[in-house]
């Protein structure tokens, strides 16, 4: 916890000092990568305390941490697009409407407002409803012809993270939940390897994108 929670802080700080220094299409998408670390810091310090506390990590400060980060997180895909052209708010209502459903998904089931498989079902569908929206829908279509290669190169990467590094929380819901075969302690240490992942070294891609094109204009 304590580890990730510094990495998280210094994310944060970064993303908001260069969010200055980058193109004004481009600052939203930098800021909000700093909202995301910085809810992640501020969450892991108090699960921190919990655990230490306890020895438990109860479900709902786990998902309070995903309803928002999460949907910040999809919608990335959204604002570096915006940064770079117009795009359809409708973009904007997919991404964070399929995440949504995702996240309260699994929260119904593992907190037991629902079958918990019922719930694993729900999440899936959400996952599954982004990811063909960020590879066929309409933002993959537009990235795809897009001659940003900045832009471009996110994009692809973003979307394995989303793919792959996503793919922790289903799986830690079927072997940390439904089936029990890992214990809390291990789990805590798989999310919060993930959150390195698509939390921080998400929001570096985004950076590494904007500094690209920031320099492009300054030429």
């Amino acid at each position: 916890f304590l580890i990730i929670s510094m990495g998280c802080l210094a994310a944060t700080a970064f993303f908001f000092l260069e969010s200055n220094t980058v193109a004004q299409g481009w600052k939203t998408s930098v800021t909000v990568a700093g909202i995301i670390t910085g809810i992640a810091f501020i969450h892991l310090m108090y699960m921190r305390n919990v655990w230490a506390t306890t020895g438990d990590s109860p479900i709902i400060y786990k998902y309070i941490d995903w309803l928002i980060t999460m949907p910040l997180l999809a919608l990335q895909f959204y604002l570096i697009l915006s940064a770079v052209r117009k795009v359809s708010s409708i973009i904007f209502w997919k991404l964070l409407i399929g995440t949504l459903v995702m996240v309260c998904g699994g929260y119904a089931g593992e907190a037991g407002y629902i079958l918990p498989f019922l719930g694993f079902v729900i999440w899936m569908t959400g996952w599954i409803y982004i990811l063909y929206e960020i590879f066929s829908g309409e933002a993959g279509k537009l990235v795809t012809r897009s001659t940003n290669k900045a832009l471009v190169t996110a994009f692809e990467t973003m979307r394995m993270f989303v793919t792959i590094g996503w793919a922790i929380y289903p799986l830690g819901y079927v072997f940390g939940y439904l089936t029990g075969g890992v214990d809390s302690n291990t789990l805590n240490v798989i999310y919060n390897f993930a959150d390195f992942i698509n939390k921080i070294a998400f929001g570096l891609v985004i950076w590494i994108a904007a500094t690209a094109n920031t320099s492009g204009l300054r030429r």
